[in-house]
């Protein structure tokens, strides 16, 4: 498995700016533009992993904040990681989210 991360671009519009490329990550290569299906919760909601390369899919969104509260790290590490857990071997996004950081020693 490769283990870095590049960009390839394939073309700019001179006018806009606007870039078509290629994202290679270790975990598989992303076009963009790109439709971004979100699993908040590290599922794609009514949808299956096979129904999402069925339609192409490349990459999914994920929450740490929502991954956090549920199901939790344990969980998700007791799987074999995210992409176990989630049955997808593409390329995941995870965003963080810093509410969770920032919460953490909130007292009402």
């Amino acid at each position: 498995m490769n283990t870095k991360f590049s960009f390839e671009l394939i073309k700019e519009c001179p006018k806009t700016g606007a870039r078509a490329g290629i994202f290679h990550t270790p975990h598989g290569d992303i076009e963009t533009p790109i439709f971004m299906p979100v699993g908040t919760q590290a599922t794609v909601k009514g949808v299956k992993p096979e129904e999402l390369n069925e339609i192409g899919a490349q990459i999914i969104l994920a929450n740490t904040y929502h991954l956090y509260l549920r199901p939790g790290h344990e969980i998700v590490r007791q799987a074999g990681g995210l992409h176990k857990f989630m049955n997808w071997n593409k390329p995941i996004l995870i965003v963080a989210d810093f509410k969770f950081f920032l919460c953490q020693n909130y007292e009402p």
